[in-house]
């Protein structure tokens, strides 16, 4: 994964948090690390964000080599969220209550929860509260809205661009795939590495339980950890070195896989075969990623275009 891409997957990831002081005498444990114009970044804020991309999207986290450097991607990713929500703000683009709570209720629909104790389940897993979601979502919306009005009349896709993605990627839409589930056991930020052995143990008891037949529903449950059911996702669109490591699973055998984010335990419940879809198909799907790949890339330019015009000072 590129790291465009990984910043583009993390953009809409951005939360305010008030800085962290103590009682009066005592060490202040937050500081600012960034100045974008006349908006600040706190510690705090990056520390927030690495620990949701963490918990959210654990592949996203293993592009870094270790906590710093997701750290300063993180830093970045909120400098151009800053940029972003400023000019969404000038331009007068705002999302309203009631659509905010019809984007939650989307959301809990395409997670399969039905109801408010699961969802609080699920945000303890992913580090974060009910509000933090809120802003999230709004977020996201907000920033799809910039993208639509800034580049989104200025894309175009032909027909000779959909058939040559097509000849290019006809095996991924169909061919091999295989129906994975992930539990996920992100480090802490900042943690200690005391704190990173005790992660490695619970692994290891979790990973055990597994193998001895425990429900997959049960352990993240009994253990309080995120699991994700990726469904069946094409092998061809994996990274080859963890395409590879499936191979040497058995259906329903589990495996632990270490990362400097944490570690993952994968879980091989099947595989199938298809047959590659037709051209004729497959294009309304290949219009819509070239199009979403073209909308990204302008917006990505645009957002550099702002930083070039700005204020920005980095303190971390």
């Amino acid at each position: 994964m590129s790291r465009n891409l990984v910043r583009g997957l993390l953009v809409a990831l951005c939360f305010w948090l008030p800085p962290l002081a103590g009682p009066a005498g005592a060490e202040v444990v937050d500081r600012i690390v960034a100045v974008v114009n006349d908006q600040i970044i706190t510690l705090s804020e990056v520390d927030q964000m690495a620990k949701t991309v963490q918990a959210q999207h654990p592949g996203a986290a293993q592009q870094f080599k270790d906590q710093k450097a997701l750290q300063k991607e993180m830093l970045e990713v909120l400098i151009d969220r800053k940029l972003a929500q400023a000019e969404a703000k000038r331009r007068g683009i705002a999302v309203t209550d009631k659509e905010l709570d019809q984007a939650l209720k989307d959301f809990k629909a395409k997670s399969h929860i039905s109801n408010d104790e699961d969802l609080a389940k699920l945000l303890t897993r992913a580090g974060i509260t009910l509000q933090e979601l809120k802003q999230q979502i709004s977020d996201q919306i907000t920033q799809d809205r910039l993208i639509q009005v800034e580049v989104g009349g200025k894309v175009t896709i032909s027909d000779a661009e959909v058939r040559r993605f097509y000849e290019d990627h006809a095996p991924k839409m169909g061919g091999n795939q295989v129906h994975l589930r992930i539990i996920s056991l992100p480090f802490p930020a900042d943690g200690t590495q005391t704190q990173k052995e005790e992660l490695q143990k619970k692994a290891e008891v979790i990973l055990e339980q597994l193998r001895q037949k425990t429900s997959f529903e049960e352990v993240t449950k009994k253990f309080n950890v995120r699991g994700d059911d990726l469904g069946f996702i094409s092998k061809s669109d994996l990274d080859p070195k963890l395409a590879e490591f499936l191979n040497r699973l058995s259906p329903g055998e589990v495996a632990p896989i270490h990362t400097p984010a944490g570690f993952q335990l994968v879980q091989l419940v099947g595989s199938r075969s298809g047959q590659t879809r037709p051209v004729e198909e497959a294009t309304p799907e290949i219009r819509n990623i070239l199009t979403r790949q073209q909308m990204e890339k302008r917006f990505m330019e645009w957002i550099k275009g702002l930083r070039e015009k700005a204020h920005v000072k980095i303190l971390l």
